[in-house]
């Protein structure tokens, strides 16, 4: 309610109601033990908000280094996710019939970690010229609770997310100014979660739960970030690379004469020998045939993600290819060899008023979720059509969209084999019509190249989808919604002050995440 008023204006009131609630919900007050104790991390449980950057002031010339980031203790910040949980965890165990008295241990939490940079957030002091400010944020989603009693093999699912894409169950634990371009700072605020996060690993948390102590294991899952941060945390080549995918060693030539076959083959230890093998050049290679044996792996791997494709930019990643698209097939581009820059213009802006005119869509600057939403839909596409001469041009391109409609639900859905069983079923048939169709009647935009997450999304979602159970309920759509809660609170409820702008916006969104608020 201190956020959004049920009118739909928005308020905003001092929160001094949550006062004393808000300790218990905030990082740093429940007691918790590690078994065996975290390596390289204090035993201390009563630690709530830290600088992120733990040690480092001295090497970080630019800013006041002590300005720039805040976060929480990652098990600490667990421990207070669970235990906000606390209420859901008892309710799943009466559920499933289970004695609550005997299942102290056995619990497995299954984590969705995301992380991403947001770009302008820049501070609006006085006239002058805006200095561009950059910022990352890295949060977590609790995903699923489930237990396994002594002598079974399945694990009891006794809590599962049922919104694991919104805003309100996606957790801040590190908020920086940093561009996430700057590697090395980016890695230096990083550094010491990875380190925690590894340790948490190897190691079981003893809390009390409904009044008895019970001990849960933790696996991390690193699938919020978008194609450039995955690059940047897993040492490839950025996105413009050869080196097409982050899943496999297709190179885009590759990608593009054989569109569908292909199966993940990387992972993060693969990525750390294969640096080691640029490191140190063990066969002598020239740098092209180094660069090939270790297929664009050119920096130290620094975190793990997981090998699967974001559904939130795959959506957008494609979305602005159509958008390509539309404007080559209203100006013919297949019966022309380079057109100039002026008839492209003119293309474009033709696009956009017949957009704008039959599907209210305003143009952007640069493509976003919402627009790509609207924009891949059978309207839009026979929107387009209408400025399409061709006749057989016109049916193919409805014949494309149709198609992309049928496969989008698979990655996008949160549980594809409950909610479109029969699109999944058909999805290799489908993607194999839709290269076809890009080879043949496109063939002038995609000989011996083609996008990243086209690729992608062409090859590799059935064997994610079996894999994981699902595409879309992993994507970093509730880490980029944050984002929004990220601006919202720094304007609204922090001190202006470089000291605690950030504790404030993070002590906010922590709340705002609460179930028990909620």
């Amino acid at each position: 309610r201190t956020v959004k008023a049920t009118s739909g204006r928005q308020i905003f009131q001092p929160l001094h109601t949550l006062r004393n609630a808000e300790k218990e919900l905030l990082p740093g007050f429940h007691q918790f033990e590690w078994q065996p104790a975290l390596k390289n991390v204090s035993t201390a449980w009563d630690v709530g908000i830290i600088d992120g950057l733990s040690g480092w002031t001295a090497s970080v010339d630019d800013v006041p280094a002590d300005t720039i980031s805040r976060r929480f203790r990652y098990d600490v910040a667990l421990v207070s996710a669970l235990k906000d949980l606390e209420e859901d965890i008892m309710d799943g165990l009466r559920e499933r019939g289970l004695d609550d008295s005997m299942c102290t241990s056995g619990f497995t939490v299954v984590v969705k970690e995301s992380c991403d940079g947001m770009g302008d957030v820049s501070e609006k002091h006085g006239s002058g010229p805006a200095v561009p400010e950059k910022a990352v944020r890295f949060s977590f989603t609790i995903m699923s609770i489930s237990i396994r009693l002594e002598g079974e093999d399945d694990g009891i699912t006794i809590f599962q997310e049922q919104k694991p894409n919104s805003e309100l169950s996606c957790r801040p634990l590190c908020l920086m100014f940093v561009d996430e371009s700057d590697h090395e700072t980016l890695t230096a605020i990083l550094g010491p979660v990875v380190a925690e996060r590894k340790a948490m690993m190897e190691s079981r948390l003893i809390i009390s739960v409904g009044g008895l102590l019970r001990s849960f294991r933790f696996f991390f899952r690193g699938t919020g970030y978008d194609e450039k941060m995955v690059r940047e945390m897993e040492g490839l080549e950025a996105s413009g690379s050869t080196y097409i995918c982050t899943l496999c060693d297709s190179t885009r030539a590759e990608a593009s004469h054989n569109m569908v076959l292909h199966s993940i083959t990387r992972s993060h230890e693969e990525n750390l020998e294969r640096y080691e093998i640029w490191r140190t050049n063990p066969f002598s290679e020239s740098a092209d045939e180094l660069r090939d044996r270790v297929k664009g792996v050119s920096a130290k791997p620094f975190m793990e993600t997981q090998p699967t494709l974001d559904a939130l930019h795959c959506d957008i990643g494609n979305a602005t290819e159509f958008y390509k698209i539309f404007q080559d097939e209203i100006g013919e581009v297949y019966l022309k060899n380079n057109p100039s820059r002026e008839e492209r213009r003119r293309w474009r802006s033709t696009l956009d008023k017949q957009l704008r005119k039959k599907m209210k869509l305003k143009p952007v600057m640069r493509m976003n979720g919402n627009y790509a939403r609207r924009l891949m839909t059978r309207e839009a596409v026979e929107a387009v059509c209408e400025l399409v001469p061709s006749e057989e041009r016109r049916e193919a391109l409805q014949k494309l969209m149709d198609l992309y409609l049928q496969m989008k639900p698979v990655w996008r859905s949160t549980c594809p084999a409950r909610d479109c069983p029969d699109q999944l079923c058909q999805y290799s048939y489908n993607s194999q019509q839709f290269a076809d169709l890009l080879s043949t009647m496109l063939k002038y935009r995609y000989d011996g190249k083609i996008t990243n997450y086209l690729h992608k999304t062409l090859a590799h979602v059935p064997e994610i989808v079996e894999r994981d159970g699902s595409i879309g309920a992993w994507a970093s759509e509730g880490n980029e919604s944050g984002n929004k809660l990220f601006r919202r609170f720094r304007k609204m409820n922090a001190r202006q002050s470089k000291t605690f702008e950030l504790e404030d916006v993070l002590k906010h969104h922590w709340l705002y995440t609460s179930k028990y608020l909620q």
